[in-house]
């Protein structure tokens, strides 16, 4: 949620950020109207409650009956005007949830991802001397993934991991753990389900086509996240931090799930889009004069994740119109994918600033100022497991049609490479 005097006092501005997300910018005209009426409203009621005080005093003095009819004409005039201020509070707080967070000023402006800017590629794609395959048929033929029998249970974009294929998921849960907890992060594993109120405060529900991806179970009023970030950042809500503890950060583990909607015919084959997924993810509270090195560290980790593998990738940074509702700016990691000829997403590290926070209600005291500020929120993918598997069988696949295991987990795997039975 961004900050309604931040809107007051620089309309246009805001104005310029929201439309950069191709979203509507009359919204902010329609928040102010609403926010000028409420204040008007909590101005009157305030002056009531004032009213009504001094009446009380002067009732337990005097009990006339113009005192008592005066009396019951504030009390009914308050309980009205109470109505009036709730419904406009809530009418102020819809349009408010549908305004996206602000982009920082050195994102690059664009409509859609075509604006997107590749900033560097690093690692060696490798050169095969014989055709290559894709990795959903060596994964089959050396028995690792099966798609067929998970569609037989659970329906399409399922699948089985099996064999050493679970053993490089739980290696790269490993490897990414012994990384990130030397650097400070908390090990978590979070619920994977939540309620509405916390979900809405991390700004998932805010769109249509976000409120079309999540699963939701009406009965228990649960949602099953689509990342861990969605269950870390609720965390500390209405919580204070002091400020030697930010940064807070936390690595979690978990499953996510969710619908794809609008995918429909893109990569249904295989486990590259599914609807259940584990995910290694970072989160961190920060200092807002922090976030944006915050943000930077986090890419730095993620690369190092991917160098580790040796893995070829690329870093792009996320223009306006792609940003989606809550980051403020954004980088993804795509990894080279042989069979695919072309890069493909395994990784994205958002700064959202505090719309996350104000939502959530977190705050640290300033040891400079002697008050609260609002944290910022920083998160990031240490490893998108499904996609990293999938990248490891492509890029270290061998002519005999054997999967190489990277060097970086052949200690937690137990072997060197994955061959036929």
């Amino acid at each position: 949620m961004l900050d309604f005097n931040l809107i007051r006092q620089n309309p246009e501005e805001v104005k310029k950020g929201v439309a950069s997300k191709n979203k509507n910018p009359a919204l902010v005209d329609k928040f102010l109207r609403f926010d000028e009426k409420w204040r008007k409203k909590i101005l009157s009621l305030n002056q009531l409650k004032a009213e009504q005080n001094a009446l009380n005093k002067e009732l337990a003095k005097d009990k006339s009956e113009v005192q008592l009819a005066r009396a019951q004409l504030l009390k009914k005039r308050i309980a009205e005007l109470t109505e009036e201020v709730s419904y406009l509070e809530d009418k102020r707080l819809e349009i408010a949830f549908q305004l996206p967070n602000l982009p920082l000023p050195e994102v690059p402006a664009g409509e859609n991802e075509s604006a997107n800017k590749v900033l560097r590629e690093v690692g060696e794609k490798p050169k095969f001397d014989f055709e290559v395959k894709d990795y959903l048929t060596l994964a089959e033929n050396l028995d690792l993934i099966d798609v067929k029998r998970a569609a037989k249970v659970s329906g399409s974009r399922f699948g089985y991991l099996k064999n050493e294929a679970v053993l490089l998921e739980f290696g790269l849960v490993r490897l990414a753990l012994d990384v990130l907890t030397k650097e400070g992060f908390i090990p978590l594993v979070p619920p994977v389900l939540i309620n509405k109120k916390m979900m809405e405060a991390m700004g998932y529900l805010d769109q249509k086509e976000d409120r079309e991806e999540v699963y939701f179970f009406e009965k228990d009023q649960l949602y099953l996240v689509g990342t861990s970030e969605q269950s870390i950042g609720p965390m500390h809500a209405d919580e204070i931090f002091l400020e030697d503890e930010l940064p807070k950060r936390y690595v979690a583990f978990s499953t996510c799930f969710r619908r794809e909607a609008g995918s429909y015919g893109k990569d249904t084959k295989g486990i590259l889009r599914v609807h259940q997924f584990d995910k290694i993810e970072m989160f961190s509270f920060c200092h807002p004069d922090k976030s944006r090195e915050e943000h930077r560290f986090f890419l730095s980790l993620e690369e190092r994740l991917m160098q580790l593998l040796k893995i070829p990738y690329r870093v792009v940074e996320i223009c306006t119109g792609d940003l989606g509702n809550t980051a403020a700016a954004k980088y993804d990691i795509e990894a080279w994918l042989p069979s695919y000829n072309q890069y493909r997403e395994t990784h994205s590290t958002s700064n959202v600033t505090d719309f996350q926070a104000r939502r959530l209600n977190i705050k640290f005291k300033s040891k400079k100022f002697n008050t609260k500020f609002y944290v910022h929120t920083v998160n990031g993918t240490a490893f998108a497991i499904g996609r990293t598997i999938i990248a490891i069988i492509e890029n270290y696949q061998t002519k005999n049609g054997t999967i190489i295991i990277p060097e970086a987990l052949q200690f937690y795997v137990g072997k060197k490479e994955i061959s036929f039975r």
